[in-house]
């Protein structure tokens, strides 16, 4: 090969060289994320007000929680049970106390926390809370100062009723007070909207295990048009299993789901040291991206959003994940294309790192088993 693609035994090994050590800091990273696999930094929060009493029902990530009151993770493994909740009940309620109060027509509304439970298979808590009120408030404030506590960026989903109709308002650090006037006109659902797409672009901008499967699945090459249909393949795979998971249709444990998205990724690292190409490989595709599918629902099941807010979440938590999905895609596929047309990184470059995501998708498979 000739012109400036071209590359000197010397530099060739240097490139390789660097390629390894950029592919062993890869297979490193990996097991550093078993523990919060795919965590979000958001919690859901349905709110009635029915007469002079506010009641709350507040879901959020049992690892979020257990951040914010370490203390009553008694075993120490960064989630929790429902013992340790009904262990922990007045640590959480003075936790919310202090973090989340309401006043009506500036009167401090008392609170008590009725009831607290988890829901084990999601990996989620929900917090029943109270507020009553002096008398039925014209003007309603909600000061969720706890979010200080929680983990930057985490929002808070927050839906009011009154009298039957929803207002909505995403409520984070920056914004984490919320007024309703009686003789406002209700508020549309475009912030959650705009809230969930933007959690599906972190999810899968920070989800390296993710990343990491697909940098594989395009790493072998091959023409264009077969790099795009095992993509859509992925996509139309998780869409379907995303939908299912959401909607409590069909949603396997994470203790099942999580070890296998880490065998999908050692998998794809061994089958590039064998294919030549992408061609034909949509097929393998479709069915880690089922896999996969479920993973993104977690982000979704773990923070107990109510049967009313689920659909506009999923369609736009899906949509945010495509469009993150599409933007990494729009950086990586250039740049590994282009590389091909190296000799060595063609010929070694490609071998190192599917080597090293195959050696990170079987220690992070082994990580996950043990954490379970």
């Amino acid at each position: 090969m000739t012109g400036s693609m071209a590359l000197s035994p010397g530099r060739a090994d240097r490139a390789v060289a660097v390629l390894a050590m950029a592919a062993a800091a890869l297979a490193g990273m990996l097991p550093e994320r078993t523990a919060d696999a795919h965590a979000v930094g958001v919690s859901s929060g349905e709110y009635r007000l029915e007469g002079p009493v506010l009641y709350g029902d507040i879901g959020m990530a049992d690892r979020e929680l257990a951040r914010l009151l370490p203390a009553i993770d008694s075993n120490h493994d960064g989630s929790l049970d429902s013992g340790e909740l009904t262990a922990g009940r007045e640590a959480i309620a003075r936790a919310l106390g202090a973090g989340l109060a309401v006043t009506a027509d500036g009167r401090p509304c008392p609170q008590s926390l009725d009831r607290a439970w988890a829901m084990e298979a999601d990996g989620g808590v929900v917090l029943q809370v109270r507020f009553t009120c002096a008398g039925v408030p014209g003007r309603l404030t909600l000061a969720a100062t706890i979010l200080e506590g929680l983990a930057p960026g985490h929002r808070h989903l927050a839906r009011m009723f009154r009298a039957g109709k929803p207002e909505v308002r995403v409520l984070d650090r920056a914004h984490a007070n919320w007024t309703l006037d009686a003789a406002a006109p209700a508020s549309s659902t475009s912030g959650m909207f705009r809230s969930m797409v933007k959690l599906g672009i972190e999810h899968i901008v920070t989800g390296l295990d993710h990343l990491v499967f697909l940098l594989g699945l395009i790493l072998v090459g091959g023409r264009l048009r077969a790099l795009l249909g095992v993509v859509t393949a992925f996509t139309l795979a998780h869409s379907i299993t995303l939908a299912l998971a959401a909607l409590s249709i069909f949603a396997p444990s994470p203790r099942l789901v999580e070890p296998a998205i880490a065998l999908s990724i050692a998998y794809v690292g061994v089958d590039n040291l064998f294919v030549k190409d992408a061609t034909r490989r949509w097929r393998i595709t479709f069915t880690f991206g089922l896999i996969h599918g479920f993973g993104f629902a977690g982000a979704l099941r773990e923070i107990a959003l109510s049967r009313s807010q689920v659909p506009l979440a999923l369609v736009a938590f899906n949509l945010g994940v495509e469009l993150g999905q599409l933007g990494v895609l729009a950086l990586a596929l250039p740049v590994i294309l282009a590389a091909r047309r190296i000799p060595a990184f063609r010929d070694r470059g490609v071998k190192v790192i599917s080597l090293a995501i195959a050696l990170g998708g079987a220690v992070l498979f082994v990580a996950r088993i043990a954490s379970r």
